[in-house]
């Protein structure tokens, strides 16, 4: 929980002020968007205003920084409020001023802020992706399309520029009980549009906080209907099944719900230990089953081989020595074997030869140099 708020918190203080005007703008508190274009024409205006007031009046300084500081000033305030009462106050402020320093000169300048006022904020931008909803007088009016266009100052409102491209909203239910009682937190993510601006606008208050909402509502009721074994090998079921209500619910107010999905389900830690060994249990009982199917299919081939080895002593006489050979190969092996297989196999002869060939010398005749000396047993 720290670390996601952490994160959230540097997303909200790397949000630059022009990023936090642009969503302001798109709220219904606002009533207008005063973009960059708005203020370079408010801006133009007032410099056509003090060209026509140097023409007919003497030059002054202080009529040019009134003009360029009105601009500024006026810019940058309905930049920051994007409502019309500022429009008025801001208006009336700068308008006082000004006849208050160039009177009986200030009427080019009370007919410049006039007209600034009304007609930078009345040009309007919609971008490709939105849909702008404009009020006049409290009631719909229009459903303005991408591109530029006019609205009445004071008297038209544009309650909400909507943005119709598909959305990606996370949601969660923590601590939720399954069917089968197990507490249990779930983490998803819903992809949504507005189709019809007007519905989600003007039937919804918030739209974006009642899908959010309803989404949690309906994985709430999903996860109660469903046990835990279901909730962790049917994920893309369950997503299912929240898109399908979730769709019902939101298409009445003009937004269409496209898919849900399943981050991550998180189980008590106590809960997750005895799956664990419950899981090891499975494994290990799995191994022991396939070792005694093993053992099985060995004792079933040995009985059909001993078929063949009982009345085939040459081929048993092979396989023995096959088996003896096999075990000597090894460095340093010591193979114990029955006497009847030493016999029947020729072993004892084969080994008395071997230690006889061992013992006598290279040279032939007498006995071997490195043999003792016998004593006579008299002595």
């Amino acid at each position: 929980m720290r670390s996601d708020a952490s994160r959230t918190s540097g997303k909200v203080s790397k949000l630059s002020l022009g990023g936090a005007m642009e969503k302001f703008a798109t709220t219904p508190r606002a009533d207008f968007r005063f973009a960059p274009l708005n203020a370079l024409l408010l801006v133009a205006i007032f410099v056509a205003g003090l060209l026509v007031h140097l023409r007919l009046y003497p030059f002054s300084p202080s009529a040019v920084l009134l003009f360029i500081g009105s601009a500024l000033f006026l810019a940058v305030g309905l930049r920051l409020t994007q409502v019309w009462e500022a429009v008025v106050i801001f208006g009336t402020a700068d308008c006082l001023a000004g006849y208050l320093h160039l009177r009986p000169e200030s009427q080019v300048l009370l007919a410049t802020a006039i007209i600034a006022l009304l007609v930078a904020p009345a040009l309007q931008i919609a971008y490709q992706w939105e849909r702008a909803v404009v009020l006049r007088f409290g009631k719909f009016v229009a459903m303005r399309k991408p591109g530029v266009f006019l609205i009445v100052p004071v008297i038209d409102k544009v309650a909400r520029f909507v943005d119709q491209r598909i959305r990606v909203t996370d949601f969660s239910a923590e601590t939720t009980l399954t069917s089968d009682t197990v507490p249990v937190s779930v983490d998803a993510i819903a992809f949504w549009m507005v189709w019809d601006a007007q519905k989600a606008v003007l039937e919804v208050e918030q739209f974006e906080d009642a899908v959010i909402l309803s989404a949690q509502t309906a994985l709430r009721n999903a996860i109660g209907k469903n046990d835990l074994a279901n909730l962790l090998s049917e994920r893309d079921r369950l997503g299912r099944e929240i898109q399908r209500v979730l769709d019902e619910k939101t298409n009445s107010w003009g937004i269409t719900t496209q898919a849900v999905e399943i981050r991550d389900i998180i189980i008590p830690k106590d809960l997750e230990d005895a799956m664990s060994r419950q899981a090891q249990a499975e494994r290990e009982r799995q191994s022991r089953i396939i070792l005694g199917t093993a053992e099985t299919e060995i004792a079933e081939k040995f009985a059909r081989a001993s078929v063949h080895y009982r009345d085939n002593p040459v081929a048993l006489h092979l396989r023995a020595m096959n088996m003896v050979y096999e075990g000597l190969r090894q460095k340093g092996s010591m193979i114990i074997v029955p006497s009847t297989a030493v016999e029947t196999m020729g072993l004892g002869a084969i080994g008395g030869l071997t230690a006889f060939d061992r013992g006598v010398p290279s040279r032939g005749g007498g006995a071997p140099e490195d043999a003792a000396p016998q004593k006579d047993p008299a002595v």
